[in-house]
């Protein structure tokens, strides 16, 4: 990700109950009621204007999520909260557009968009919108978010409640950070998808009919349309048959050898744009040589020019596949908070990268590392306020169960060995940390920015990891290649910090703490495509799995 990709970034903000023969107090009110925009929900009158109608085309077997819930439960809802008329009639509408399916969650847990809304509704609480503070939503989002094996049913009383409580949240947030008739009822009902769609369907209707949104996403968000204008490409190489799978072996294909294989690479590169001019020959080239590293840059690896086994395999994905990620990242993009005025710091998963940046000026990139499959790292917004000069590293409870305890006993000098210590005991596990020192895991600097799944940046001893293409080996917290330049960047404007004192402090053996004077907005996101700087398309694996989780749920198969 580059500074184009930023710039979208900081600039956009993405059982049954009833049959067909089932009349609700909402379908008879579907002819009355009336919806608009407002600046602020329930301030002020609403122009008149009908509701969706239930759309009973949307069933179980064609739903975005799996499970519905009663029209009367909503109504219920509304009255027991008193939720004013003009909210009320958009959250009907809302759920008459999806046939009141849920919107946030589904059987296996909370939704992609849920996790994104909530992201963007935290900044925003962040910010100073105190309409949006609910700590109730609040510590059950928390405990949602932490826990990844929960399941859900229609009849769960307190799960309905919470995905009624987030729609009305996203309908206030929307109403009250839009300006009056910028944002459309109907776009609104459209952020999160309804139905299962062809593939090449929706990309036809993002691409060739007209939509509102292309006020609030074309016009004004470069990286957006530059995304959507590679998915016309993408559209036009499927409908130009795509492109063949490659069955070469990488080994043999060296610059100065001749033979078919390489005819057959350059006419891949070719259609995807890495490859320029119509060059079809035997010979591996200078040509060659640069395409190839063009297309090593666009998939995240060293661009030597050396070819890979791992980029073939990233040139033989389908190119409906392909389609279909645009399609994915380009939803993506409707989540992101506005444009914060000052610093920013931006973590994208896939790409294993760090921006920094001011404003629109970027001040530097960094390698990370981030967790593993199965320790994700969690996509969130914070404020980075703290840094902890030699900290300790106070051991989670899951870590001590599932690998200190087994070593310590086949070890009974484990912990002394890796200078650490028992400071007391949680529910019968030692509570253990790790002393400052060379061998501690967080290195010597940490910086925090406070969430609820305890995620921050911090160093480490294990720096071989930062020179590998793909970074993902740490139980959830991001590792960076460069915490100085990190602390020095943080501290620039605070003469009490010079670097020779930051350099003591990271070598003192005495954890520090001190304070940033201005909190920095940290964003951590997932995007596996995007346009770079360079006008370069972008593609990253899939590292948790989950725009295979969405595709399935988003495109007829």
């Amino acid at each position: 990700m580059t500074k184009t990709l930023a710039s979208l970034l900081l600039i956009c903000i993405f059982f049954i109950g009833c049959n067909s023969q089932q009349t609700s107090q909402t379908d008879k009110t579907d002819k009355s009621e009336n919806s608009g925009n407002s600046g602020k929900a329930g301030n002020q009158p609403e122009k008149q204007k009908k509701i969706s109608k239930r759309d009973y085309s949307i069933t179980k077997t064609n739903s975005y999520n799996d499970i519905f819930f009663d029209s009367l439960v909503l109504e219920n809802f509304i009255a027991e909260r008193k939720i004013p008329d003009s909210l009320s009639r958009r959250m009907r509408s809302f759920y008459n557009a999806r046939n009141y399916q849920f919107a946030w969650l589904s059987s296996n847990g909370l939704s992609e968009q849920a996790l994104a809304f909530w992201n963007l509704h935290n900044y925003d609480t962040y910010e100073g919108d105190t309409s949006l503070k609910d700590k109730i939503l609040q510590r059950k989002m928390d405990d949602l978010i932490t826990d990844s094996n929960f399941t859900v049913k229609a009849t769960d009383k307190s799960m309905i409640s919470t995905e009624l409580a987030l729609t009305e949240h996203f309908i206030r947030y929307s109403l009250n950070n839009y300006e009056k008739a910028y944002l459309k009822r109907k776009e609104m009902e459209r952020f999160i998808p309804l139905k299962k769609v062809e593939v090449l369907t929706l990309a036809d209707s993002l691409l060739n009919k007209k939509h509102k949104d292309n006020k609030y996403f074309d016009e004004v968000n470069k990286a957006y349309k530059e995304l959507k204008d590679q998915l016309s490409i993408y559209v036009d190489i499927a409908n130009s048959g795509g492109w063949a799978q490659i069955n070469i072996d990488p080994k043999k294909l060296k610059k100065g050898t001749s033979s078919s294989s390489t005819a057959i690479l350059k006419k891949r590169l070719l259609i995807t744009n890495d490859l320029i001019g119509k060059d079809s020959s035997l010979v591996f080239d200078d040509t060659l040589l640069t395409a190839i590293k063009h297309a090593q840059q666009r998939f995240g690896y060293n661009p030597n020019g050396i070819l890979s086994s791992a980029l073939i395999k990233d040139l033989n994905v389908p190119v409906m596949q392909r389609i279909e990620q645009l399609l994915i990242n380009l939803n993506r993009m409707r989540w992101m908070p506005q444009e914060p005025d000052g610093k920013l710091i931006l973590v994208n998963i896939p790409e294993f990268e760090l921006h920094f940046l001011d404003g629109k000026n970027k001040v530097f990139d960094m390698n990370v590392v981030v967790g593993k499959e199965g320790h994700n790292t969690m996509m969130f917004t914070g404020k980075l306020s703290t840094i902890v000069f030699s900290p300790y590293w106070n051991v989670p409870p899951s870590i001590v169960k599932k690998e200190i305890m087994p070593k310590i006993a086949a070890n009974r000098n484990y912990l002394a060995s890796q200078n650490m210590e028992v400071t007391g005991n949680e529910g019968g596990l030692p509570i253990i940390r790790q002393k400052p020192g060379e061998k501690n895991s967080l290195g010597k600097v940490k910086f925090l920015f406070p969430n609820s799944f305890n995620i921050y940046f911090h160093d480490t001893p294990a720096k071989s990891l930062f020179s590998q293409d793909k970074r993902a080996y740490s139980h959830g917290c991001i590792r960076l290649s460069e915490p100085l330049k990190m602390a020095k960047t943080l501290l620039k404007d605070n003469s009490q910090w010079p670097e020779d004192k930051i350099v003591e402090a990271m070598n003192s053996g005495n954890e520090q703490f001190v304070q940033i004077k201005d909190p920095i907005p940290v964003f951590i996101t997932y995007y596996t495509a995007w346009v770079d700087e360079n006008g370069l398309l972008n593609f990253r694996d899939d590292i948790y799995k989950r725009d295979a989780s969405v595709a399935g749920k988003m495109f007829v198969k």
